[in-house]
C-alpha cells in the first residue's frame, strides 16, 4: 500500500503527516495545521500572546482557560501522579534557568557566541505539581506563587494524539501517522503488518537512516533523549529533560528512552519519567508493561517487553 506523506516545520520541530489516502493527505495536513497553531496560542512558553505566558505571569490569582488549556494541564497532572513526580510540568523555572528560554533554533544558535557567559546552577526541588489548582469542570486554575508552569514534554505528544485524531476525522477513512519531532500518534488502520517507524536518537535522522525499524499498527511511540536538544553555556553543556528533585538536567545512565504504548501522551511520560528515574527505570518500565528501548551513554542497549520489529507486530 501507497502511503502520501507531507512535511513541514512547527512548534519548533519537524512536522510528518503520513495518509494511507493519497487524495485525503491535503485534508489530514490542514487539520494537523489548525492543532499546531491552536496548541501554539494555548501553551507555547516562547510566545508572549500564549495562554500559557498569560497564566504564569498570574500565578497565585484564579484563571479562567480555554478548554485546549485545561486539558493540557489534567495531561501534565496524570504525567506528574503515574511517574510520582518523575514528569512534573513546574519545571518552567527550573529550564528557563539552565538556558531553555527561546525557541531552540536560537538557543543552539547561541551557544557560540555565548559560550563564555558563565553559569552556575545550584540544586533545589522544583516546587511540585500538588499545588496546582485545576477545576476541569469550570475551566479554572490557580497557581502557586514562583510556579512557572512548562508543558514541553507531555504538551507536544498530547499535541501529536490531538492531530492523529483531527487528520482521521478530515480523511474520513484509511489510516493516519502523525510524528512531532518524533512523539509519533497513529489513528485508523494501518497499513498491511502495520506502520513501519524508524527508532533513532534524532529525529532529524532520514527514514532510511541509522536506527531499529519496528512496526506498529496503533497508538503511540515517543523517544526521550539527552543527546539532541543540548547547548552549552560558560562551556558548560545543558539538555532539556530536568530532574524536579534537583532541578538540573538529568545525569543518569541513559542518553535515549523509547517506548511504544496506547497513545503518544503515555508513550512520553513512561520515556521521560525513564531517563529521570535512571538506575530504576528498566525496573519501573518492566513494572508498567511497556515495550522500551533504553540506550546507555556507553551506547548499550537494552529491551524490555514485547519489542515490535518489521516481523513481529506489537499487540
Amino acid at each position: 500500500m501507497a502511503v502520501a506523506v507531507k512535511s513541514w516545520k512547527a512548534l519548533g520541530t519537524s512536522v510528518h503527516v503520513l495518509s494511507t489516502h493519497d487524495d485525503g493527505l491535503e485534508a489530514a495536513t490542514t487539520a494537523v495545521r489548525d492543532v499546531l497553531e491552536d496548541v501554539d496560542e494555548a501553551y507555547s512558553r516562547f510566545r508572549e500572546d500564549s495562554e500559557l505566558t498569560r497564566l504564569n505571569a498570574n500565578a497565585g490569582r484564579t484563571i479562567r482557560i480555554s478548554p485546549l488549556l485545561a486539558t493540557a494541564i489534567d495531561a501534565a497532572l496524570r504525567a506528574a501522579r503515574l511517574t510520582d513526580g518523575a514528569v512534573d510540568p513546574t519545571i518552567g523555572r527550573a529550564i528557563r534557568v539552565a538556558g531553555y528560554d527561546d525557541d531552540f533554533s536560537r538557543i543552539a544558535a547561541e551557544d557560540f557566541s555565548e559560550r563564555g557567559r558563565e553559569m552556575k546552577l545550584h540544586a533545589w526541588r522544583v516546587p511540585g505539581w500538588q499545588g496546582i489548582r485545576l477545576d476541569r469542570r469550570l475551566r479554572t486554575v490557580c497557581l502557586p506563587h514562583g510556579v512557572e508552569l512548562d508543558l514541553g514534554s507531555t504538551g507536544k505528544a498530547l499535541a501529536a494524539d490531538l492531530a492523529a485524531a483531527a487528520a482521521l476525522a478530515a480523511v474520513g477513512g484509511g489510516g493516519v501517522l502523525v510524528s512531532l519531532g518524533g512523539d509519533i500518534a497513529i489513528a485508523g488502520e494501518p497499513p498491511p503488518g502495520g506502520w513501519r517507524i524508524l527508532v533513532a536518537e534524532d529525529s532529524r535522522v532520514k527514514p532510511d537512516g541509522d536506527g531499529d525499524v519496528i512496526c506498529v499498527p496503533s497508538g503511540g511511540v515517543a523517544t526521550s533523549s539527552t543527546t539532541v536538544r543540548r547547548w552549552s553555556r560558560g562551556g558548560v553543556v545543558f539538555h532539556h529533560i530536568i530532574d524536579p528533585q534537583t532541578s538540573l538536567p538529568t545525569s543518569g545512565p541513559f542518553r535515549t528512552v523509547t517506548v511504544v504504548a496506547a497513545t503518544c501522551l503515555d508513550a512520553n511520560i513512561a520515556s521521560t519519567a525513564a531517563i529521570v528515574r535512571g538506575e530504576a527505570a528498566i525496573d519501573w518500565l518492566t513494572s508498567c508493561r511497556l515495550p522500551a528501548r533504553l540506550v546507555e551513554n556507553d551506547g548499550t542497549i537494552h529491551y524490555i517487553g514485547p519489542w515490535p520489529d518489521p516481523t513481529s507486530v506489537a499487540a
